[in-house]
């Protein structure tokens, strides 16, 4: 009766595991345990087979983050009074008087708060001391078992990562001996155990290193509500399994009332057994607190693996959801060296206040380490993306234009810096020492002003140059080539008009469009006139050149015939003023459809074209921008001719690199000829074939120019989307002529840069053309010491001429941090401007390095900085534990969708040009767009509140988070997306479709409330996009529905790619292996 009292006993506890408590997406660990101390039975028995982790009820919360103890530490009660305090520290010293900084100080970037946390964090790095602890007690002696290496085998391995333990932390000095909090309170989340406990299993199971999944949090923070639904069971193919990790006991009597039950760690616990899952692993012992009764015969059959819950891993959305809510309601202001900014994500108002604002330069750390070693050891890359013509929202202030008359910007007679905000004047104000390179220059004259007390000018805050982070100088005729003032840039279309390019009725899309988008050229204010001039040009095999004087009655066409040898047939008419010419230009639009109407010249020229617009632009001395319009592989004989090279069966091979390697150097040596005369380059292409994009694309990537890609082009289903992006790309913000510079403090230097650009030297980035989408991504090393003093600088100037031609720098300036501990590296990195970065050296990689190199290298890369930081900041752990640096949580899945895009990794669809395509347009792609490029927002709609402006929150990039119910809307700034689920209300299909029954493929405009408010939605996303997104509508199961899951880049791709839970697991246990 007894045995049989206590196996009842058991059997009740285990039931109550499997029901008390269920996971929840993202609550926070950090309120106080609701059950005070575990019960007698729970307590301190480690789990068999998954590391032996004890996993008591919960931690205090005003305890910061704790990843556990040495090994020999043992839960238990602490002398009368010991408690653990939070580390301290020190005042920072402090450089330079600090402006107030909105940034909180226990920010998702910056590691652990203090208890007084401060509302401004300090400028610079600060060392952590660890408490005095209380002498450790002794640890009750189990039978040992130890542990041996990492297993080898697949089955092996697939068992032991299921019981991965994750944890996020802020970086920490923590000693080893680290004494336990109060007897008062619960023990901290995490403890480690050499051994199993001795109590008999029902069957034997191979020792594990990996440990039950825990997560444990970096600092306290308001438990946000969750936003998506419980997941579902795991996807066929998934190996991973979670253990079910043990659960707090029942409350005690007397416990606090009112407290939602939280789980062990940020993101909680790994799922509790389940209705329809199996209770445990084969042989798992069921923790009860007594040893459970013999087991019955083992099934036959071996019970399937649960997978790993996606819910208690780091999720995308709420670390986004919980910036926006921390840092979008007061404005950014740079005064504060070394800031992390808000998440791209965040919508977030600047305050210009010394450093340029982070829609101008963004960095992949803001805290530099001093010394070479440091960055070696960290393997953190130390890069900027810089764009600097960036637009701006409506309440923030352009950068200001000084013009200091003929004399021209004051500069540093060494390293020639721009005069700006580190320069420290001296001796009354008439010598200025140069931030950068620290040598002394005279102050001239006409320049020199009174110090104040501080030893500031006086008239600081009148003059940008002193006081703000950004902004433009006139510049004098010295800063011109051949020292002559620019004529104002010119606009050349060419116009493809072969068979294929008139039958699916672009000429006449084209022609029709241009005679209203010449009004809206871009200009230096919107009531002005624009200044550039424009030309047109048709062509097959042969160019048309056309007359378009305003004299003339009828436009003249002039046929150049001898490709081999291309010049300009006409001088005077070609490039000519919009509204001088304006009739004739309106007839030759109407005729050029007419006269091509009945073509049968299927092969076209390409490399004359360019040719063409770049003679005619010598010929006008000045700078500008051709818009080609080109359908087909240019196989007609002319130089830069092409031939078909499309073989899918060098895919994956060592030949893969040559088919992102242009087929000959012709168009090369163009591009050079063209950044030379300031000719950029904009390519359109129509393909219904293959024409070789990564051939036809070198010249505008280096002219700084754009490719634009619509393949089988429609007319009715395409033309929008044509054409929105053509009016956008004409009427944009851009510069002419442009060379960019990036000087540096002493210590470090700008060593490689990423982008459409050219360069003739080591230093100098020029663009023929720099318009207000670009970016260019520099990569820092190091050549001597940082001081954490005076941090690090870097100054991007950029000498460019307007649309207007007047020629012009703008200036950008930077100041981060310098640090001697790792931990403060990695308290301040930025993981969308990490994945920006390796990024575009994964897509140059490839054009040198077959694609499973690449990727590999990529996780290499990444894992070293994640087992950096376990070995040195992390506190002592158990080695089955994953611990994540707070700010780095989510690059293991932002990373996943890089190594997992069609660039890196095919689908068996993805043809050769769209992969040249990707590869080009993320070169020059800035950290917001790139962003949203490899992690998609997805929206529920049918969450959306139409009382409220807010958009509702959305969810994770997963199939599990879809409702049969719901109506989605997807966006990754190339394509939307309208999925819509099997079972979706009628009410709600009539609100979008205007019918009950769903049968659309296109999105109606309806006088209904829901209709308006989702076409405005859909909308401002376009809005925000540089790109023009084409809406596809998707029902569930449809045979469009591939496409979108494509999109779900959480979930395992069709080609192969991991899913997130895979990968994380796959990640854990390369940082092992680096560690052993």
């Amino acid at each position: 009766m007894l045995s049989a009292g206590l196996a009842l006993h058991a059997i009740k506890y285990c039931w109550r595991f499997r029901d008390e408590l269920r996971m929840n997406v993202n609550q926070q660990a950090h309120m106080a345990s609701p059950y005070g101390q575990p019960p007698p039975g729970y307590q301190g028995y480690p789990q068999p087979g998954y590391g032996g982790q004890h996993v008591p009820a919960g931690y205090p919360a005003q305890y910061t983050a704790y990843n556990g103890p040495a090994p020999g530490y043992q839960q238990g009660a602490p002398p009368p009074g010991t408690a653990r305090q939070p580390p301290s520290s020190g005042a920072p010293p402090v450089s330079a008087p600090q402006a107030y900084s909105n940034y909180p100080q226990g920010g998702v970037l910056n590691g652990p708060p203090s208890m007084n946390s401060q509302p401004q964090r300090p400028p610079v790095s600060q060392p952590y001391v660890p408490p005095q602890a209380p002498p450790p007690t002794t640890q009750p002696a189990y039978h040992q078992q130890q542990y041996g290496a990492p297993p080898t085998s697949t089955q092996q391995t697939t068992n032991q990562m299921a019981g991965m333990q994750i944890s996020s932390t802020a970086p920490s000095m923590a000693a080893p001996d680290y004494g336990p909090p109060p007897s008062s309170q619960a023990p901290p989340t995490t403890f480690a155990s050499s051994a199993p406990p001795s109590f008999p299993l029902t069957q034997p199971l191979p020792p594990s290193p990996w440990g039950p999944l825990l997560l444990v949090p970096v600092r306290p923070r308001p438990a946000p509500q969750a936003n998506h639904m419980a997941g579902a069971p795991g996807q066929p193919g998934m190996p991973l399994g979670p253990p079910t990790g043990p659960m707090p006991g029942p409350p005690p009597p007397g416990a606090m009332p009112g407290y939602q039950p939280q789980q062990n760690g940020a993101f909680g616990q790994v799922r509790g057994p389940q209705p329809g899952y199996p209770g445990s692993y084969p042989g798992q012992q069921n923790f009860g607190g007594q040893p459970p009764a013999p087991a019955p015969a083992p099934a036959p059959a071996p019970q399937p693996q649960k997978r790993l819950d996606p819910d208690s891993i780091p999720s995308p959305i709420q670390v986004i959801e919980d910036d926006r809510v921390n840092k979008s309601s007061e404005p950014f202001t740079t005064g504060v060296r070394g800031q992390a900014p808000p998440l791209v994500t965040t919508d977030f108002q600047v305050k210009d206040q010394g450093n340029a604002s982070p829609r101008y330069i963004r960095c992949t750390a803001y805290n530099m380490p001093c010394t070479s070693d440091m960055a070696k050891q960290s393997q953190v890359p130390l890069a900027a993306v810089i764009k600097p013509l960036a637009s701006l929202p409506p309440d923030e202030t352009p950068p200001y234009l000084v013009d200091h008359g003929e004399t021209g910007p004051i500069r540093c007679n060494r390293c020639k810096a721009y005069m700006c905000p580190y320069m420290q004047f001296i001796e009354g104000g008439r010598r200025f020492q140069c931030g950068f390179c620290s040598c002394v220059t005279e102050v001239p004259p006409q320049y020199f002003q009174h110090l104040d007390h501080t030893g500031r000018r006086v008239d600081c805050y009148d003059r940008p140059e002193l006081s703000m982070g950004s902004y433009e100088f006139r510049a004098t005729v010295d800063y011109c080539k051949n020292n002559k003032l620019p004529q104002p840039p010119a606009y050349i279309f060419l116009i493809d008009v072969s068979y294929n390019a008139v039958r699916s009725n672009l000429v006449s899309i084209i022609c029709e469009e241009l005679k209203t988008l010449l009004d809206y050229l871009p200009r230096e204010s919107p009531d002005g006139d624009s200044n550039v001039r424009v030309g047109f040009v048709t062509y097959n095999k042969v160019l048309h050149f056309y007359n378009v004087k305003g004299s003339l009655a009828q436009p003249q066409m002039m046929v150049v015939s001898d490709v081999a040898d291309m010049f300009v047939p006409l001088l005077d008419g070609f490039l000519v003023n919009v509204n001088e010419s304006r009739a004739v230009i309106n007839s030759l639009l109407d005729q050029i459809p007419e006269m091509f109407a009945d073509t049968r010249e299927t092969e076209t020229v390409f490399g004359p074209v360019i040719q063409a617009g770049l003679e005619a632009l010598k010929a006008a001395d000045c700078a500008g921008k051709l818009f080609i319009f080109h359908s087909s592989l240019p196989i007609a004989e002319a130089p830069g001719k092409l031939k078909n090279r499309e073989d899918k069966k060098l895919i994956g091979t060592d030949k893969e690199k040559s088919l992102f390697q242009p087929q000959t150097s012709f168009y090369g040596n163009l591009a050079k000829e063209c950044v030379s005369q300031g000719c950029c380059v904009d390519l359109f292409l129509f393909p219904n074939q293959y024409l070789d994009v990564a051939t036809l694309g070198v010249v505008p990537v280096s002219t700084g120019g754009s490719v634009y890609k619509y393949t089988y082009f429609q007319a009715a289903s395409d033309s929008e989307r044509f054409l929105n992006d053509l009016r956008r790309d004409v009427q944009k913000n851009i510069g002419f002529d442009a060379v960019m510079r990036v000087r540096t403090s002493t210590g470090i230097r700008a060593t490689d840069f990423f982008g459409s650009f050219y360069m003739s030297n080591t230093t100098d980035v020029e663009l023929a053309g720099l318009d207000c989408d670009k970016t260019v991504t520099v990569e820092f090393r190091h050549d001597d010491k940082l001081s954490e003093e005076t941090g690090a600088l870097m100054q991007c100037a950029v000498l460019y001429t307007s649309c207007t031609g007047q020629r012009r720098l703008r200036v950008h300036n930077l100041a981060v941090n310098c640090c001697t501990q790792l931990a403060d590296l990695y308290r301040n990195c930025e993981t969308d401007t990490l994945i920006n970065f390796f990024t575009k050296s994964a897509y140059r990689s490839v054009l040198n390095s077959p694609t499973k190199t690449v990727r590999e290298s990529l996780i290499n890369q990444c894992a070293q900085i994640l087992s950096c930081y376990r070995k040195n900041c992390a506190s002592p752990s158990s080695a089955g534990q994953l611990i994540l640096p707070e700010c780095m949580k989510l690059l293991p899945v932002y990373l996943n969708c890089v190594l997992k895009s069609d660039v890196l990794q095919p689908a068996a669809d993805t043809s050769l040009d769209d992969r040249a395509y990707l590869r080009q347009l993320l070169s020059c792609m800035d950290v917001c767009e790139s962003h949203v490029f490899f992690y998609p927002r997805l929206l529920p709609l049918q969450k959306l509140d139409m009382d409220s402006d807010a958009l509702p929150v959305a969810v994770r990039d997963s199939e599990e988070r879809l409702s049969k119910g719901g109506v989605y809307l997807l966006e990754n700034g190339l394509n939307l997306f309208l999925w819509v689920g099997a079972n979706v209300q009628q009410e709600l299909l009539q609100n979008i479709f205007g019918t009950p029954a769903f049968g659309q493929t296109a999105l109606p405009e309806l006088d209904n409330p829901f209709s308006k408010r989702l076409r405005e939605i859909i909308q401002s996303f376009r809005a925000q996009r540089s790109r023009f997104m084409k809406l596809i509508v998707v029902k569930q199961e449809d045979k469009l529905e591939l496409i979108f899951r494509h999109y779900l880049v959480e979930d395992k791709s069709n080609q192969g790619g991991a899913s997130y839970v895979d990968f994380l697991c796959h990640m854990h246990k390369e940082i092992r292996q680096l560690l052993s």
